[in-house]
Parts: C-alpha cells; structure tokens; sequence
C-alpha cells in the first residue's frame, strides 16, 4: 500500500500526534459550531475513541480523515444529548478580549456567516477549507460519497456569499 505524502508515520506515537493535531481539531469544533468550552470536550472524547483504537487510525489511508470522521460523529452525539436551556446568573463572566481587534473580529464574523448554514454545509466548509482535507478526505470523514462533497461545497459557498463582504 503506497502511503500519500503527508500521512502518519506507521509507527506514530498517540502522544506525538494529539501535541500536533490537538490544537485544530478544537478550532475544527469550533468552527463547526461547537462552544469553546464543549469543544475541548468533544476533541478530548474523539481522542480517546481515537486512542482506543491507535493502531486502527495509523494505518488508515487517510489518518486525518479518521480522525476528522471520529470528531464529527463525536460532536453530532454531543449535539443530541446536550440541553439547550439557559442557566440564570447574578453576574456575567468579564469577557476575554484578544488583543489584535480586527483578528477578533474576523473570527467572530467567520462563525455567525457559518452558523447561519446547515449542519451539512457548515460541516463540508470546515473540513474542506479549514481542516484542510480533500474531497475524497472530507467523503470519508462524513459518510458520504465525493460526488456530494462537491456538491455540498459549492451549495454551501453559494449560501455562504451574501455573508462575505467584497474586497475593497
């Protein structure tokens, strides 16, 4: 079996990887929706389903894509189970401002244009584009067929258009 440059070294150790790939994985979450807070969670159980079953995802074609599979069947459970109620407070937590403001800013605005897609296609976008897996990569990673990766991605970047703001 001929390995894609780029894939994990057979013998690639679990520690290795998470101090590499832990950090995007919770943007990935993030950017999929997912909170902050819950999104360090969510990568944590991915992980160690990942961990339980190393030798499984090192010897994969498409580690990554393993990986990414596991973190959105991971988030999609998360979704299912969580409560979506409020809890009242008597003071709000001080915020946490970042100091490069326009950084900020494009993050913010990022997340609600994905927040108004569908799951599907806010799903398709960050593992394309910002997970930075192919078509094929991001088929398997979903389930799906490579045929509706692509189809997803342009209905997605169509619906993603009014959203964007033209370069000045």
């Amino acid at each position: 079996m001929t390995r894609r440059p780029g894939a994990l070294p057979i013998n690639m150790d679990f520690t290795t990887y998470v101090a590499a790939r832990r950090t995007r994985l919770v943007r990935t979450a993030v950017l999929l929706g997912c909170p902050r807070a819950d999104a360090e969670d969510v990568v944590q159980t991915a992980l160690l389903k990942c961990y339980r079953s190393w030798r499984r995802v090192v010897r994969a074609d498409h580690p990554d894509a393993y990986v990414h599979r596991v973190l959105v069947t991971t988030l999609a459970d998360a979704r299912a189970r969580r409560w979506h109620g409020e809890l009242p407070t008597e003071t709000l937590p001080e915020a946490d401002h970042d100091s490069d403001a326009d950084g900020w800013a494009v993050g913010v605005a990022v997340r609600r244009a994905l927040a108004e897609l569908s799951p599907e296609h806010r799903e398709v976008l960050v593992l394309r584009f910002y997970a930075d897996l192919s078509e094929r990569d991001t088929a398997a990673a979903l389930g799906v067929a490579p045929g509706t990766v692509k189809s997803r991605t342009s209905r997605a970047l169509a619906a993603l258009a009014p959203h964007v703001e033209a370069p000045r």
